[in-house]
């Protein structure tokens, strides 16, 4: 297996966890680390062990030539370094959201495209052990065809704390947390049909809102989907952060997963058990540890797109139908109204 060399743009807090998940798998390196600041790109070079920094991301690529590059900025930083590696003729992987509005997404995807420069985003939610799970029994039919979900993410955990910067995001909580909760969905049961939103802020110390749910109607109309999702500082949520919870009821009987990763089946023959626990890993901070574990999982994905040739699960042609749920969203509550999904979002009916 040929050794795959990649190069990181961005050198925030997530930055730290990703590249302690790109050591998790054989036959890549990371060689550089780019940061406008360059005692953080400094820093988190020698915490995790790269030999170079550098605070220009096109210096970096021509002075290392690496075989991939990982964009790990704020999503309004997403757009020039991907479209420098496009031009440079560089694969890339870019965190979630993919941009901050859906015409960048659509203007990223394209240029990458035209290109011929693989493009993928860094999309772990649907690889969480517990969420996994729920993926491999509908795959076998465990409850019949499912006719109704609900998805919910909702906790008082103080993600401020080492995210400071999303108290000043006018699109908040769709855009951070709803792009993972719409890709968990899609990934259960395809692409919607139509969707309907309903947001609020909380909060008074955030610009954007921190509450929302979202009603989708997915595979032709035949599943009722909701995603339930909050930052609004709840009490009683905390202990489940930021564990998403799950209950699928299907023609001949149910999926739940609860607090803990315990998934539990329902059919006629009794209600069945177990615990899904994301593997563990040393560098993963215990308050995200299913979150960062399945980070792992998403880069060995990623990683095997890149050696094959072969899409991701996640590429960013898939990514931009995710975001194309988060724009009609947004319209949805704007609007009152519910909106017919994909690129013509624009479409609307009566809420």
């Amino acid at each position: 297996m040929n050794e795959l060399r990649f190069a990181v743009a961005g050198a925030g807090f997530w930055a730290h966890y990703q590249l302690a998940a790109w050591a998790e798998s054989p036959g890549v390196r990371c060689v550089a680390v780019c940061d406008r600041d360059r005692d953080r790109a400094e820093r988190l070079a020698a915490a995790r062990g790269v030999p170079k920094a550098y605070t220009d991301v096109a210096e970096m690529i021509r002075g290392e030539r690496p075989d991939f590059l990982d964009v790990i900025t704020d999503p309004p930083g997403h757009g020039a370094p991907v479209r420098l590696a496009a031009e440079m003729k560089v694969p890339v992987i870019c965190q979630k959201p993919m941009a901050p509005t859906l015409s960048d997404c659509v203007d990223l995807v394209a240029t990458c495209r035209a290109a011929g420069v693989p493009f993928a985003v860094h999309e772990n939610w649907r690889w969480q052990a517990p969420l996994r799970r729920v993926k491999d029994l509908l795959t076998e039919g465990a409850i019949g065809r499912p006719f109704r979900c609900r998805i919910d993410m909702i906790s008082g955990f103080d993600v401020f704390a080492n995210q400071p910067g999303l108290r000043a995001d006018e699109r908040f909580i769709i855009a951070d947390m709803g792009c993972h909760l719409l890709d968990v969905a899609r990934c259960y049961f395809g692409e919607a049909d139509s969707v309907y939103c309903r947001a609020i802020r909380v909060r008074p110390d955030v610009r954007g809102e921190d509450a929302a749910t979202v009603v989708l109607a997915m595979d032709s109309g035949r599943t009722t989907v909701a995603v339930n999702m909050a930052y609004a500082g709840t009490p009683l949520e905390r202990e489940c952060f930021p564990e998403t919870l799950v209950f699928i009821e299907g023609e001949s009987g149910s999926i739940e997963v609860g607090p803990g990763g315990v998934v539990r089946v329902t059919t006629p023959s009794g209600t069945h058990s177990s615990r899904v626990l994301p593997p563990k890993y040393a560098w993963a901070d215990p308050d995200y540890a299913v979150v960062h574990s399945s980070m792992v999982a998403c880069q060995a994905d990623l990683l095997r797109s890149l050696r094959t040739g072969t899409p991701a699960e996640t590429d960013s042609a898939d990514n931009l139908r995710t975001m194309q749920l988060v724009d009609a969203a947004y319209e949805s509550a704007r609007s009152g109204r519910v909106i017919a999904a994909g690129l013509d979002a624009g479409r609307s009916g009566p809420a």
